[in-house]
């Protein structure tokens, strides 16, 4: 990752510039440059730092709206985290049975899973540097570097895409944005292999077990306009007596770590395209891709693929 804090880095005008480097960001960039445009991705802390980085990583449609569009999204998306799936050790991306208690869903998302259902799971940890690895490779460039303004990007290339999530709220600026809370735990896994979630639309407090190759993720939390972003005791004991209800073999086991993150929650995901002075007396295209709530893993390679047909002519579309 190049550290730039101002100006372009001596490289010229980019074909586009992506602002936002958790996982909507990245795949965004991803997309766009192994359609053969020369993409900067912008973002001041490591993709690892980002809110992407706390994910469980269960590829299954959660807190996200318009919920149809969502399906859509969702099932395009595991299409490719299947192929994925078929790397594990490079992608992070593995296949697990699992139980989704207290809720049916859709058809279309039961024709992809079966019964019981089989859902990707992701492994964070390894997945953000894959992308960013497979960005680089396509020729993209990270760099650390804050967005200051949307006309900013604007000055340094023809295109921006606005994947900056919770950070659209001061940005564009958007009130529509919300914080959504989230709490973990990862602690030594008992021998749990299977992944179990019980959460419903609007609950606070969720329950599930996600058995990633680091350890045992134990959830969770949603608490809405909640933005502390330091683990709560009490919080984390609930999470534990929660999810040993359901094994009571993780009532013991060692804590690893313990993990908050903030989704960008929005009514509806923002996903469309304006026209940007770009300082010089011209426009810059902005196509905006924020407000996946709990979902961003989930719906990342559709809405990509989708910013990048709003893009246009430059990707071939």
């Amino acid at each position: 990752m190049v550290d730039v804090t101002a100006g372009d880095g001596g490289r010229g005008r980019a074909d586009a510039v992506v602002i936002g480097g958790g996982v909507i960001g990245l795949t965004t960039a991803v997309v766009l440059a192994e359609r053969g445009m020369d993409v900067r991705l912008w973002s001041p802390e490591d993709p690892r730092e980002t809110t992407s980085a706390v994910a469980g990583g269960l590829v299954w449609p959660y807190r996200i709206e318009p919920e149809a569009q969502a399906l859509d999204w969702s099932v395009r998306s595991f299409r490719h985290f299947s192929w994925l799936a078929e790397q594990p050790h490079s992608t992070g991306v593995r296949l697990l049975r699992g139980r989704m208690a207290g809720s049916a869903p859709p058809a279309a998302w039961t024709a992809l899973t079966g019964t019981p259902p089989r859902a990707p799971l992701v492994d964070m940890e390894t997945y953000l540097p894959y992308l960013a690895g497979r960005f680089e490779a396509a020729g993209g460039r990270v760099e650390r570097r804050a967005a200051r303004s949307l006309h900013e990007a604007a000055a340094e290339a023809p295109v921006v895409v606005n994947c900056s999530g919770l950070g659209a709220r001061e940005l564009v600026p958007d009130p529509a944005m919300r914080a959504v809370r989230g709490q973990i735990l990862v602690v030594e896994n008992p021998g749990v292999t299977e992944w179990y979630v019980d959460a419903g639309s609007g609950a606070s407090e969720t329950t599930y077990l996600l058995p990633q190759p680091y350890g045992l993720i134990l959830g969770g939390t949603a608490h809405e306009d909640a933005e502390e972003r330091e683990p709560d005791t009490a919080t984390a004991e609930a999470i534990v007596r929660r999810c040993a209800a359901v094994r009571p073999e993780v009532a013991g086991a060692t804590v690893r770590a313990h993990r908050v993150g903030l989704r960008p929650s929005r009514p509806r995901v923002r996903l469309e395209s304006e026209r940007l002075s770009d300082g010089r007396g011209g426009e810059s295209l902005c196509v905006h891709n924020y407000g996946h709530g709990g979902a961003g893993v989930t719906v990342s390679w559709g809405c990509a693929v989708d910013a990048a047909r709003l893009v246009g002519p430059a990707t071939g579309e």
